[in-house]
């Protein structure tokens, strides 16, 4: 009987960590978006920030990605589009490559911390803040 509590105690910890886990990533990629996106796609992701008019092209809503992909999340495109590196350029080369800023700002970062530096690769971390902004659109999705 004990080991059935403790086992059930076991599975909730899990549960309720898996949970806190996930608002956390979602709430990083919201910041992720309010700090690289909102310029110009705008606080709501409907392409009217304040630098949109700015642009020689539309902005696109980010709400309506699964609508215009068919009713499934390109979560994929939309990973590969906002890297940037990979030489798939979004919005005919205009939209930033934020796998290339991320990754300068993390190795700036690491270069000023003198040993011991952080033991995870900066590609990890440039990763993390890239998925952690595609799960957040995912999330905001009509």
């Amino acid at each position: 009987m004990q080991r059935k509590i403790i086992a059930g105690l076991g599975a909730l910890v899990l549960t309720l960590g898996a949970a806190g886990a996930q608002e956390a990533d979602m709430e990083a990629g919201r910041v992720e978006y309010l700090s690289a996106c909102a310029g110009c796609h705008g606080r709501d992701a409907r392409g009217d920030g304040p630098m949109a008019d700015l642009m020689n092209i539309e902005t696109p809503d980010l709400t309506k990605l699964t609508e215009r992909a068919g009713g499934t999340f390109p979560f994929r495109n939309t990973l590969l589009l906002i890297d940037g590196r990979n030489e798939v350029r979004a919005h005919g080369g205009e939209m930033p490559v934020w796998g290339d800023r991320y990754m300068t700002t993390m190795t700036r970062a690491q270069d000023e911390i003198r040993p011991p530096r952080w033991p995870e690769d900066p590609e990890l971390l440039v990763r993390g803040r890239l998925l952690s902004l595609v799960y957040y659109l995912e999330s905001i999705q009509e």
